[in-house]
């Protein structure tokens, strides 16, 4: 069933990607820049906000697990959510950087 999933996603880029490029003329370089800023903008904090979810469900269900069997491990696992939470930080600043620069 994942890899389905991992297929179907791949698919629609492509396929998105492909609409995109038959819109693009040849002499609007400025134009087809700015369009491209966005969408690698857009798909940097998507992806790294999912991927960022993903981790702190998982993070967090093996810490409830984890404490139910011992209430002192509740300080261990906090940072490590912290540190899944920071995916999505980082796809921001990436987000930002790119539609700076």
């Amino acid at each position: 069933m994942r890899s389905k999933v991992i297929f179907l996603s791949i698919t629609l880029m492509v396929l998105g990607m492909a609409v995109f490029a038959q819109g693009a003329e040849a002499g609007a370089s400025a134009e087809g820049t700015a369009v491209w800023k966005y969408i690698a903008a857009a798909l940097a904090v998507g992806l790294s906000c999912i991927a960022g979810g993903i981790a702190v469900g998982q993070i967090g269900a093996a810490a409830m697990g984890a404490m139910s069997e011992n209430p002192e491990l509740s300080g261990k696992a906090l940072p490590y959510a912290g540190l899944a939470e920071g995916i999505c930080l980082w796809g921001f600043l990436v987000a930002l950087l790119i539609l700076i620069f």
